[in-house]
């Protein structure tokens, strides 16, 4: 995430923050951020040749928007820039130093490094400005090529809500931001099936009004109705566009025939007391501040998820959250205030200087973050007298209302609904032992509302970094994780739903504290917890105190699930030439493979799914047989595909295999294996910043080693297997914490900088320490 120094009002960190950060800034002050889950496509032109012809410049001509969507790179805190090339006519790199100029009256130009990385301005005043990019000959400084550069709006947070679910006839306002300050620039709404497209999807859309100001981002709001009738569950999405530009966003509406009406909404707002949990919360001093004009004035607020209550044997009630949500990332002291909603949900202005927060605990003990000795991400806040529910009711835990809505309800502590793939230990919630058989999860948290995936890694070792200031701009320590729950889903999570409590969704018993995670490559959510067990005790350690979860008895969540599109975006991605040109030259040695009598009635070609824009052998096997295949064949991943000899030869076989559980065999002989070769495969695989062991997509009889790579450092050839495991791929951003990164829509003054009184308790000059923490 990058910091600008014009005028600003808020702008959000990306949909792979966790943790919820908002900028707050007065004029001539920065905002940061990129715009979350936002897609633009647009166009690059060729060089341009200098004045003298000596050297040119690429790109000529670029029109990006302010999130600097569809640029050509990142800069080494991952943020989106162009890189502007200089060459010399008779080849070469040609040496130059950079300037920018033009751009928008307030906000600037942007800026470039003396290496020809370009950021644009991080907001606008218009709907559109051009910026001069200019390379000047070092030796003849004379001797200048230009480029120039149309800069439009982007998003500046997702659509609000950016997901819900409705029943038939179900209605929702949904909101948008640009950033973009006075102009004229709307946002254009349109139904969909597909979260890029701009047709289909069911439902109807009211007439868009938008806000603007020369103080206030543009916000704009369409009124959603779902259709009357509805014979399936399925997914539409509000599409949003930004004026003219290719700027894109959507929100995704699960249209649902069990009449459930779910909005996230309500987990950012201000709750009477007592408060649930699964609502908007952190430390008062959850902020970072600038000066301006000798104030002290906030610049950034952040804040997360209050996720569930806790009791030590006396029956002392404890808020449970993430260290990164109550304790900011161990720069809190003891005492400090705990508020509902959080900053982030509040006008960035704490309870101590003037807020209307709620008071609902204070911090009380956090496991220590900077320390190799410690493998959780938790903190506890004591609290405050009649300020929580003390049946440790969590938002939209529990069954559905006569107005579709889903009531709060405490988690389930009493291990009398037995789970397939778990143990159960009353008040202290479930391990999970075998996910491949375990049911889905579920979390109520404060950006995504109630939602439901499934575990598909344990054991997993994972590196997190994390931050003293809640722009993320100052790095205190990168944390390594092992024996962690990777949890798949669309929709499954974003920032701000750190400190979320992860439940059984069967029996609703506590199985994880969620604290990161991001998007892959495919656009899935992919979320890292701490298990519930070990989170109990190293609180229990660090306090010297035994803690249970609080509670009642167990009962069945109302799953609000979104899908899992890892499998099918893999099955959706174009192969590259030479990929389709691996899996057929592959094709001719299985063909040796074939043997019905063996159970191997065919194969073909066709795509992986453990390694996604890779190509594959599919390998059609009898369905009641045991037939044994290798994971390659010439070099090539293979696909197992249970079937008849009837569906192959009419060539209605599947492309993709089943799910299947593992055997607890297989999935223990992957672990001993995963433990050994862990600490080797990542010192050499740099890119390479998670190991866990899941299953196979490709195989689902097989377990397989998940191994996390930075989308931008994926080598050139990934190994298909690794001491005979198959090795399944996430690529992805690294994982960052996940406070929320975007203010709630109850106000529309979207953080509207203020000072920071003088006399005011030393901790809120510091600032906050969370960012990108889920």
């Amino acid at each position: 995430m990058h910091r600008d120094t014009e005028p600003a009002f808020f702008r959000i960190a990306g949909r792979a923050a966790r943790a919820l950060a908002v900028i707050a800034a007065p004029a001539a002050m920065a905002l940061a951020g990129c715009g979350g889950g936002a897609k633009t496509t647009l166009p690059n032109g060729n060089s341009v040749a200098s004045s003298s012809g000596n050297f040119s410049i690429t790109p000529a001509v670029l029109a990006i928007d302010t999130n600097c969507t569809g640029c050509n790179t990142t800069n080494s805190s991952g943020s989106a820039v162009e890189q502007f090339s200089a060459t010399l006519s008779s080849g070469g790199a040609a040496n130059v130093s950079w300037s920018v100029s033009g751009g928008d009256n307030l906000a600037g130009a942007g800026s470039i490094t003396s290496g020809g990385l370009y950021t644009p301005p991080g907001y606008l005043s218009a709907d559109s400005v051009k910026v001069t990019v200019t390379a000047a000959l070092t030796s003849d400084a004379s001797d200048k090529a230009t480029a120039t550069v149309t800069v439009t709006p982007g998003f500046n947070q997702p659509l609000a809500p950016e997901n819900a679910a409705l029943g038939t006839n179900g209605t929702l306002t949904i909101t948008g931001y640009i950033s973009e300050a006075g102009g004229t620039d709307g946002i254009n709404f349109a139904l969909s099936s597909t979260a890029t497209g701009s047709s289909g999807g069911q439902g109807t859309l009211g007439t868009p009004t938008c806000t603007r100001g020369a103080q206030t981002f543009t916000y704009c709001s369409v009124a959603y109705t779902a259709p009357s009738t509805l014979t399936a569950t399925a997914a539409t999405y509000v599409v949003a566009t930004v004026g003219t530009s290719s700027s894109q966003t959507a929100a995704e509406i699960l249209l649902n025939t069990e009449g459930v009406d779910s909005n996230p909404s309500l987990h950012q707002t201000q709750l009477a007391t007592p408060v649930d949990l699964g609502s908007s919360g952190g430390s008062d001093n959850d902020y970072d501040t600038t000066t301006v004009s000798g104030q002290q004035q906030i610049s950034y607020c952040c804040g997360g998820t209050l996720g569930a209550l806790i009791q030590n044997s006396a029956g002392t009630q404890y808020l449970l959250s993430c260290n990164h949500v109550l304790a900011r990332s161990d720069q809190a002291s003891l005492g400090e205030e705990i508020v509902q909603p959080g900053l982030i949900d509040a006008n960035c202005t704490p309870l101590s200087d003037g807020g209307t927060e709620t008071l609902v605990g204070t911090l009380t003990g956090f496991v220590k973050l900077d320390s190799t000795s410690t493998n959780v991400d938790a903190a506890i806040a004591k609290v405050e007298s009649g300020a929580v529910s003390p049946s440790g009711d969590i938002l939209e835990l529990g069954t559905k209302q006569a107005d579709g809505t889903l009531a709060a309800a405490p988690p389930g502590v009493t291990c009398t609904i037995a789970s397939p793939g778990t143990t159960c230990t009353a008040g202290k919630g479930e391990t999970i032992t075998n996910f491949s058989s375990a049911p889905a999860v579920a979390k109520s948290g404060r950006t995504t509302g109630l939602t439901c995936a499934s575990t598909i890694g344990v054991d997993t070792t994972i590196s997190v970094p994390y931050y003293t200031n809640c722009a993320e701009t100052n790095p205190y320590y990168t944390k390594t994780y092992e024996n962690q729950l990777v949890i798949t889903g669309d929709q499954f999570s974003d920032a701000g739903d750190s400190g979320s409590l992860v439940v059984d969704a069967s029996n609703a018993e506590p199985v994880g504290l969620f604290f990161a995670g991001g998007l892959n490559t495919d656009n899935v959510d992919v979320g890292i917890a701490n298990p519930v067990s070990e989170v109990l005790s190293e609180l229990g350690s660090q306090m010297g105190a035994t803690y249970t979860f609080v509670g009642a008895t167990d009962h069945a969540v109302s799953c609000l699930n979104y899908g899992d599109a890892t499998a099918t975006a893999a099955q959706a991605r174009t192969l590259s030439a030479d990929e389709a040109a691996r899996a057929d030259s592959a094709l001719n040695a299985a063909q040796a493979l074939v043997n019905p009598s063996a159970g191997i009635l065919g194969v073909s070609t066709g795509k992986s799914s453990d390694r996604s824009g890779e190509g594959a052998v599919l390998v059609y096997v009898d369905q009641n047989t045991n037939a044994t295949v290798p994971q390659t064949v010439g070099g090539v991943r293979t696909v197992v595909i249970p079937t008849t000899a009837q569906a192959v030869n009419a060539g209605t076989a599947p492309r993709t295999p089943a799910q299947v559980p593992l055997t607890a065999a297989l999935l223990k002989q992957a672990m001993a294996t995963k433990q050994q070769i862990t600490p080797g495969l990542l010192k050499r695989n740099p890119a390479f910043f998670g190991v866990g062991v899941g299953q196979s997509l490709d195989n689902p009889k097989e377990a397989a080693l998940v191994i996390f790579v930075d989308r931008r450092e994926v080598p050139a050839k990934l190994p298909q297997t690794i001491s005979g495991l198959r090795a399944r791929y996430i690529i992805m951003d690294r994982l960052h914490v996940t406070r929320s990164y975007a203010a709630g829509l109850a106000t529309h003054s979207r953080c509207m900088s203020h000072a920071v009184r003088p006399d005011a308790d030393p901790f809120h000059l510091k600032r906050a320490e969370k960012l990108d923490l889920f």
